[in-house]
């Protein structure tokens, strides 16, 4: 049996991510299968790149031709609609700020599924405040005045310490889910199946032996380093 706080799934994403957007589509019928109670959570990923010293895929470009093909694939095996967005990489604060302006995770989810089909659907550039505005009245949202929220100082400094939080947390990337009974981090629309299992109780590092064998990887010492 798992209780609600092992039921409680924390959901860290950036509308930048193609693989954030794709978790999210799949976030409803989790959250259906296993009664998760899921907090959506924005933070921005240059952030935790810029923490953890690591260049973004889009600024690899051979990694960047690789994600294309890979979320293409992804996104039809899914059903998913998914379009190249109008520009990537694109600045998304104004677009996190207006999700962390909004108190009630409801309608933190109804905004951010509606600005990701925005941006990986319908090809919008959700930068631009018209437009983050246009997509909000849509979803049934004062746009306008969730636009002039993301100027508030106090909706600024939210997502800061969030993104904070997030790195002190573990988190490197997003999408990342958390787990609330085991405090355990998950990362990439590929690692659902592994949320699940959690959610469900069903994590193999509660089992001693994987857990011991994970305690040696953590203790591994290098014998080579590479030059930087």
């Amino acid at each position: 049996m798992t209780s609600p706080r092992d039921r409680a799934l924390d959901f860290y994403f950036d509308f930048i991510s193609p693989y954030a957007y794709l978790a999210f589509t799949q976030l409803p019928a989790l959250r259906q299968r296993t009664g998760a109670v899921i907090r959506y959570q924005p933070v921005l990923f240059a952030g935790l790149l810029g923490a953890h010293g690591q260049l973004g895929p889009a600024e690899i470009p051979a990694k960047r031709a690789w994600v294309g093909a890979n979320i293409m694939r992804i996104a039809a095996r899914l059903g998913v609609p998914l379009d190249a967005p109008l520009h990537h990489p694109f600045n998304p604060l104004l677009a996190l700020r207006a999700v962390e302006a909004l108190d009630d995770q409801g309608e933190r989810e109804r905004a951010a599924g509606a600005i990701y089909a925005a941006v990986w659907a319908e090809r919008k550039h959700v930068a631009e405040a018209d437009v983050l505005a246009g997509v909000l009245d849509d979803a049934g949202f004062d746009g306008a005045r969730v636009v002039e929220r993301t100027r508030d100082d106090a909706v600024k400094g939210a997502l800061r310490a969030a993104t904070d939080r997030a790195i002190a947390g573990g988190v490197f990337g997003v999408p990342t889910f958390v787990v609330g009974g085991i405090g355990g981090v998950f990362w990439g629309c590929d690692d659902l199946d592994n949320v699940e299992r959690a959610l469900r109780g069903d994590d193999p590092l509660g089992q001693p032996a994987v857990a011991a064998r994970l305690a040696r990887w953590l203790e591994i010492t290098p014998s080579a380093t590479r030059k930087r």
